[in-house]
């Protein structure tokens, strides 16, 4: 079993009181790493080296400079994609070939286009009159707390790192107590690559940890990813400091199959936004809205593909999807699939745990019908391979219905009719929408986040604004001023 230390101006460290907890491998129920457990006096160590790094030695390095480094990141990523894939399954269960194939490649992108982004911050410059030259900078925050979650690791602990590294912050980063492998690597490849000590430190605990986080005074900004539960909280008491706050809170994405859309297409883009990663993701699209004509196929082609979909081993290249993370979230999922039979969905595909594995959190694709707008497994977040289909008779209650959830994170829908296409994109009250496919994500395109998904901008150069604020600056060349008093 591996020992996992907090980094901490750019050494490995145990937690001052020695207290650690057990990562386990949700395949196979084995503890793998012994963690260090951060507490008060490790978090307050953390962001005093961030802040001295960034008073310091990184405040004089040029965005060019930063950039460099960044470069190098992605590099090294690409580098020890293979260490880096395998530390990701073992800790979450994911599959092996989609971190090596996916997360780690996605993740370099994103390190190399905040990497070119780091010189190209721009603000506008108003022209001149009455004698007064204006213009805004925009500077770095100070030491960036992120928060990040289980499901995808090294991608979500990467797209708050690079972007506030770009803009010349620090950072102290905690990540999900469930996998604390991949983000301990990362910070070492950091170093390894020159950063200098302080400018990122890794903590690792529970939610008391973060806690501690988000409370610290030097702590000048908050970028989480998480539940809505934790998420509003931490809005809350940095509303209360009136410490800004980047909070992205999951989502319950609809996914509308039009009449006139390709089925054999729009059935396996389906599967795909549904089930990916065991739907264990925020843009999981688990309403399924299916016009009233086609529903009876879509269903057919959802069970046949529910049923083909292979559980197993994460490193197996044939599995397609791993076990859910824990114990404790293969529960939750659980008594999700009894909620929806109490309330009067049907399940027509899985509903229950792998009865072909002896150890391992591995539950069926589980697929309801007769979903209706009123059931928490229409309204609610499961998170989990959980999807249920409802059924519409006309465009306007398509919208109507996909709109009617507290989340705005994502929304997909399939068609051939393009004039459909701009109306119902138009339609959709939510930061993205897919439009005859599923899921993809690029650096250079921008994110919206609404409703109880969160606040802010992922990606492209709108993320990278998140993490600077603005000054205004105003430089009188007149020789006078109009008087104030005559």
């Amino acid at each position: 079993m591996q020992t996992i230390q907090h980094i901490i101006n750019g050494e490995k460290v145990s937690s001052k009181s020695g207290k650690t907890f057990i990562s386990e491998n949700p395949a196979t129920e084995e503890n793998i790493a012994e963690v260090a457990f951060g507490g008060t006096e490790d978090v307050n160590a953390a962001v005093e080296s961030a802040d001295k790094a960034f008073k310091g030695e990184w405040s004089r390095f040029t965005p060019a400079e930063r950039g460099k480094l960044l470069y190098k990141v992605a590099d090294g990523l690409m580098e020890k994609r293979e260490e880096f894939a395998r530390a990701e399954s073992e800790d979450s269960g994911k599959t092996f070939q989609s971190n090596l194939n996916i997360d780690v490649p996605f993740c370099a992108d994103f390190w190399r286009y905040y990497a070119g982004a780091a010189d190209k911050l721009r603000t506008p410059v108003v022209a001149n009159e009455y004698g007064t030259h204006r213009y805004a900078v925009r500077e770095p925050y100070g030491v960036i707390g992120g928060i990040a979650p289980w499901n995808f690791p090294l991608v979500m602990a990467s797209l708050k790192m690079c972007a506030a590294l770009a803009a010349g912050n620090t950072v102290v980063m905690k990540m999900a107590e469930q996998t604390p492998a991949t983000v301990t690597m990362l910070g070492e490849l950091l170093l390894e690559v020159g950063f200098p000590k302080g400018v990122v430190n890794i903590i690792h605990g529970d939610g008391t940890t973060g806690a501690e986080l988000v409370k610290h005074p030097k702590i000048k900004k908050i970028a989480f990813t998480g539940s809505s539960t934790i998420g509003k909280l931490i809005a809350q008491q940095c509303a209360a400091e009136t410490k800004p706050v980047l909070v992205e809170m999951g989502g319950k994405s609809a996914n509308i199959v039009f009449a006139d859309a390709d089925l054999d297409l729009a059935i396996n883009g389906v599967m795909q936004s549904s089930f990916g990663n065991n739907g264990q993701f925020c843009l999981a699209a688990s309403r399924v809205l299916v016009h009233e004509s086609i529903a009876d196929k879509v269903l057919e082609g959802m069970i046949a593909k529910a049923n083909s979909i292979k559980l197993g081993d994460p490193f197996d290249a044939t599995t397609n999807c791993g076990p859910i993370i824990s114990q404790k979230q293969l529960d939750r999922v659980m008594s999700y699939i009894e909620i929806g039979k109490d309330e009067g969905a049907e399940v027509v595909a899985g509903g229950k745990r792998s009865e072909e594995f002896e150890k391992g959190y591995y539950l069926e694709p589980t697929v309801f019908r007769n979903m209706s707008a009123d059931m928490r497994i229409f309204q609610e977040e499961i998170f989990g391979p959980v999807v249920g289909i409802t059924t519409f008779k006309t465009e306007e209650e398509a919208i109507k219905l996909a709109n009617y959830s507290e989340y705005g994170l994502g929304a997909y829908f399939w068609t051939k009719d393009v004039d459909r296409v701009h109306r119902v994109v138009g339609a959709m009250d939510s930061g993205l929408v897919f439009v005859n496919m599923p899921s993809y994500m690029t650096p250079q395109m921008p994110a919206g986040i609404r409703k109880l998904s969160g606040t802010g901008q992922n990606f492209g150069l709108e993320a990278l604004e998140n993490y600077t604020k603005l000054k205004g600056v105003y430089i009188n060349y007149s020789g006078k001023i109009y008087p104030w008093l005559t």
